[in-house]
C-alpha cells in the first residue's frame, strides 16, 4: 500500500521514528579528515613542529658551543650551505616519485608540500610527516593517496640508497654493533623492484578501500629517484667532511667515512623506531663511523654541530617554502 493510500491518522512509518536524511551527517572518519583539512590544524601543526624543532636547536646549542667557536662561522656556512642544497636534491627525488605517479607538481608547490611537511618528523610519532604531506598535496590537486603512496616510496628509496651508499664508501668499515642494519638492503631492493612494488602498493590500497594507482611505476622512475637519493646523501656527507676536515683531518679516506658513516647513521636512526628524527642514536652511529679519523671528542663535536646544521636546515627550508607558497593553493580535489 502507497503512503497515499493510508488511512488517515496513520502515520507511515511508527512513531517516534525520524525518517529524515542523514545528509548533513558525517561519519568520524569523515570529521577528522575535515578537521585535517583545515587551516587551523595546520597552523597548528606546523607550530608544534617548529616549536619542537626549536627546542632540539636549543637543547643541542648548549652542547655544541664549544665546538662552534673551534670550528668557525665560516666553515659552519658553507656546511649549512651544503645541507641546504642537498635538501633541495630530497625534494627532487620526491617530486620526481610524485611525476611518475601521475602529478607534476611546480617546484614551488612541491618545496611546500615536501619541507613543510618534512617538519612533521620532529613530532612524536612517524607518521606525521606522511600526513601532512597528504593534506598540504590537497591544495595542489593530488589526491591523498597518491601523496601518501609517494611519502612511503620516498622513504625506501632513501633508506635503500642511504644503506648502498654507506657500504659502497665505507666498504664495511662503519661500525659493526649497527651491522644489522645492512640486513634490510635485499628485502628493499626487491620490494622496489617494479614487478614487487607494484601489486603491493594495489593490494595496500585495496585493504583500504582505494582505487588502485592510475599510473604504475616504471623500473626507469626507481632508478631516476634512486640517483636523486644517493646524490643527497653524497652531498648531506659532504658537510660533515667539511667539518670534519676543519678538526684536522682532510683526506680522502675521511671523506669517505662522513660521506658513507653519515647515510649509515640516518639509516640506523630511522630503523630504531622510538628515536624522533633519529635523536641520539644517529649521533652515535657517526661518532662510531668517524672514529678512525678522530677523537672521540671531535667526532663528538662534529656529529652534534652537524645535528644542529641539519636541523636549522629543515626548519628554515620550511619557513621559506611557506612563506613563498603562501596563497598560491588551487582547489583540493575530490577521492
Amino acid at each position: 500500500m502507497d503512503d497515499a493510500d493510508a488511512p488517515a491518522g496513520i502515520d507511515s512509518a511508527p512513531s517516534g521514528i525520524d525518517t529524515a536524511p542523514a545528509a548533513g551527517r558525517r561519519s568520524p572518519a569523515e570529521r577528522i579528515k575535515a578537521a585535517m583539512g583545515s587551516s587551523l590544524f595546520r597552523v597548528a601543526f606546523v607550530l608544534a613542529a617548529v616549536g619542537l624543532g626549536g627546542y632540539a636547536v636549543a637543547d643541542e646549542w648548549s652542547q655544541v658551543r664549544a665546538g662552534f667557536a673551534d670550528l668557525g662561522f665560516g666553515i659552519v656556512a658553507a656546511a649549512f650551505g651544503v645541507v641546504l642544497v642537498a635538501l633541495l636534491v630530497t625534494m627532487q627525488m620526491w617530486r620526481s616519485l610524485m611525476t611518475s605517479s601521475g602529478s607534476r607538481v611546480s617546484f614551488p608547490a612541491a618545496s611546500r608540500i615536501f619541507f613543510v611537511g618534512q617538519v612533521g618528523k620532529y613530532l612524536p610519532g612517524a607518521v606525521w610527516p606522511v600526513l601532512a604531506q597528504m593534506e598540504l598535496g590537497q591544495a595542489q590537486r593530488i589526491p591523498r593517496r597518491r601523496s601518501a603512496t609517494v611519502a612511503v616510496l620516498a622513504l625506501l628509496v632513501s633508506l635503500s640508497a642511504g644503506l648502498l651508499t654507506a657500504a659502497a664508501a665505507t666498504a664495511g668499515s662503519v661500525t659493526a654493533q649497527y651491522g644489522w642494519a645492512f640486513l634490510a638492503v635485499p628485502v628493499l631492493l626487491v620490494g622496489l623492484h617494479p614487478r614487487v612494488l607494484n601489486p603491493l602498493i594495489d593490494r595496500l590500497l585495496r585493504l583500504a578501500r582505494r582505487p588502485p594507482m592510475e599510473v604504475p611505476l616504471s623500473g626507469r622512475a626507481i632508478v631516476i629517484a634512486t640517483g636523486w637519493a644517493v646524490l643527497s646523501w653524497v652531498l648531506n656527507g659532504l658537510h660533515v667532511y667539511l667539518l670534519a676536515s676543519h678538526l684536522g683531518s682532510a683526506s680522502a679516506r675521511t671523506a669517505l667515512l662522513a660521506i658513507g658513516g653519515y647515510a649509515f647513521a640516518w639509516c640506523v636512526g630511522f630503523l630504531v623506531v622510538f628515536a624522533p628524527a633519529g635523536a641520539g642514536v644517529r649521533e652515535v652511529v657517526l661518532v662510531a663511523s668517524l672514529s678512525p679519523v678522530l677523537s672521540v671528542g671531535k667526532a663528538t663535536a662534529v656529529a652534534l654541530a652537524s645535528r644542529l646544521i641539519t636541523t636549522v636546515a629543515d626548519l628554515v627550508s620550511a619557513g621559506l617554502a611557506g612563506w613563498f607558497g603562501r596563497g598560491r593553493a588551487q582547489a583540493p580535489v575530490e577521492e
